[in-house]
């Protein structure tokens, strides 16, 4: 293993409530695309692995339906920590606003997509690409969660009329109409998962910053010039 030759101090980035958010939503993502599967399809799975399949099969509506509630709910909470967490939980951190989060966007696709260049990012915590990025899955879990729980509602009939009327410009009832076919549409996550798994041990590998490891313990080391000039932009870019 390669080894800095510039010294590097432990800094706690991640806090408990944000790794347990990670975990949980992780195991709820898996969760909810094989029980939503053999929702969809599950003879095929059912006939040829009977024994296996059968209290996943004869329960898949009852588990998928417990874990969308604990994903919404633990994603409430991750939207509240945006508020209570510290700095590179907050949401600043999320939302390009300032120059600087795009000129650092820039530098990361240089690294992470055109691969021109193996330099380090100094953000601490999220880089502002992968923050962004995020931010755009915090809203199509929003969009997911409302067109599921708007599917249920369809399917047990038990949307009010008044809600479900032509005057609505955006109705539940409309919201219900897709529900089935967006959320049917787990693929994005699948394929996000496989994304994110590949970054974090390409920039563990390149940067030896412990990212892997930071989201279990949640501690990472970075370099004492990394972290000078973290305090000195904090003002002019925060998170960074």
């Amino acid at each position: 293993m390669r080894k800095s030759a510039v010294p590097l101090r432990e800094v706690h980035v991640w806090e408990l409530p944000v790794r347990l958010y990670h975990w949980i939503n992780a195991l709820c993502i898996v969760t909810l695309c094989i029980t939503g599967y053999l929702i969809g399809r599950p003879a095929c799975l059912y006939e040829r692995h009977r024994s296996f399949f059968q209290l996943l099969v004869r329960n898949r509506a009852f588990i998928h339906f417990v874990t969308a509630f604990l994903f919404f709910f633990n994603f409430i909470f991750r939207l509240y920590w945006g508020f209570a967490g510290n700095e590179f939980s907050r949401w600043y951190n999320f939302i390009p606003l300032k120059r600087c989060q795009w000129k650092e966007m820039y530098e990361v696709i240089k690294v992470d997509v055109l691969q021109v260049t193996n330099k380090k990012i100094d953000s601490i915590g999220h880089n502002s690409l992968a923050s962004f990025i995020y931010f755009i899955t915090f809203l199509i879990f929003l969009l997911q969660c409302l067109t599921g729980f708007g599917n249920v509602c369809r399917h047990e009939q038990i949307l009010p009329a008044a809600i479900s009327s032509p005057g609505w410009f955006l109705s539940l009832e409309g919201i219900c109409m897709y529900g089935r076919s967006i959320t049917s549409r787990c693929g994005v996550f699948i394929i996000f998962a496989i994304i994110h798994v590949y970054l974090v041990f390409y920039h563990d590998y390149i940067e030896r910053r412990g990212v892997t490891s930071s989201m279990i313990g949640g501690w990472k080391f970075i370099e004492e010039d990394v972290i000078e000039r973290h305090e000195e932009n904090k003002n002019k870019c925060p998170g960074s």
